[in-house]
């Protein structure tokens, strides 16, 4: 019998965040995911009793974690953790999926007024957003892998990686290999969209203008959302307007997954064709075929330290702490050596 809601999306092929928009009754899924959830659950006699059902039924008091994102398995692998770290601690943690581009603060202040929750773990986030409306919460919160630095809220600490020093890290990397036709998929470009991706941007062109690299947006760029099929689509868009790259950078393993299969698809092969290099060092990247070159973001240091965090700040009248989690280069499979400059 299943037991948690990962059991019913592993045995309904469906993510956990599709799963809990079934259970909470949300418009935003098709017939046909609600259709196989829904039998699934009937047939394991399932009870919800975690992640999305928990909005429901935890007390007031539980700590609120918000995931941007239903397909991010980089948050996932965080989630995780967060949830083991706050459940030793003997803390009651509720779980609210929302979509990649929509406003989280906006959700914290409903659910602020609704469950009345001791404080609020931001999976992802949006500066615009904290800008316009955080003010109206008062609660202890922890934003993680986007930094809170330059926001200067009194009860807002976070915990990151240097996304700007990553990008220029990946692309001085594919230069030293060879490579001066580099396409980029994933996130945005603009500030105004994702400042994730607008800053590991703003580390490539670093890089690119440090190498003499030219390098042209229009035609080396395609934006994805953090899912396997976003960079499949991406890559492919990518592929036929610049059939020249021998490298790509996809600013997510979840992405640079489904390039890698887009890749195959049109014929091409990883690495002695186009090399395929990801971001953030999630567990898939390391059973890929060929194993995935990477940036990896240390994500127990980042549960671990966000809930140490908001634990200290809900029981103590402590201050905010801002902090750079250090990551690492993995060396996988999927990155040739050109033997000339292009």
């Amino acid at each position: 019998m299943a037991k948690t809601i990962k059991d019913i999306a592993r045995l309904s092929g469906y993510s956990i965040g599709t799963v809990s928009r079934v259970i909470n009754n949300h418009p935003d899924v098709s017939e046909e995911a609600r259709m196989k959830v829904e039998q699934i659950i009937r047939e394991q006699n399932f009870q919800p009793n975690s992640n999305a059902k928990q909005l429901k039924q935890q007390s007031n008091s539980a700590i609120t974690i918000i995931v941007k994102g239903y397909e991010n398995m980089f948050f996932e692998s965080i989630l995780e953790r967060v949830q083991a770290m706050l459940r030793d601690s003997g803390e009651e943690a509720a779980v609210a999926f929302l979509d990649e581009y929509a406003n989280e603060v906006q959700t914290a202040i409903q659910l602020s007024a609704a469950r009345k929750p001791k404080g609020f773990i931001f999976l992802g986030g949006n500066l615009e957003f904290f800008r316009q409306d955080f003010e109206k919460i008062d609660v202890p919160s922890v934003l993680l892998t986007n930094t809170a630095e330059e926001l200067g809220f009194t009860n807002l600490s976070s915990f990151s990686t240097d996304d700007a020093e990553a990008g220029y890290e990946v692309i001085d990397y594919l230069a030293k290999c060879g490579h001066t036709r580099i396409g980029i998929i994933g996130g945005s470009a603009s500030q105004i969209g994702s400042q994730i991706g607008f800053r590991r941007m703003m580390g490539c062109q670093k890089a690119f203008d440090e190498n003499g690299i030219q390098f042209d947006e229009e035609k080396q760029y395609e934006p994805s959302r953090f899912s396997m099929s976003g960079g499949y689509e991406s890559t492919q868009k990518l592929i036929r307007k610049n059939p020249d790259i021998t490298a790509i950078f996809a600013i997510g393993d979840t992405i640079a997954i489904g390039a890698m299969r887009a890749i195959k698809d049109m014929g091409y092969n990883i690495p002695e064709d186009i090399s395929v290099i990801g971001y953030d060092g999630i567990e898939s990247a390391r059973y890929t075929i060929p194993r995935l070159t990477t940036i990896r973001q240390d994500t127990e240091a980042l549960a671990k330290k966000g809930v140490e965090d908001i634990l200290l700040r809900i029981n103590y009248n402590h201050a905010v702490t801002n902090e750079n989690i250090p990551f690492h280069m993995i060396e996988g499979e999927s990155v040739a050596t050109l033997k000339k400059k292009q």
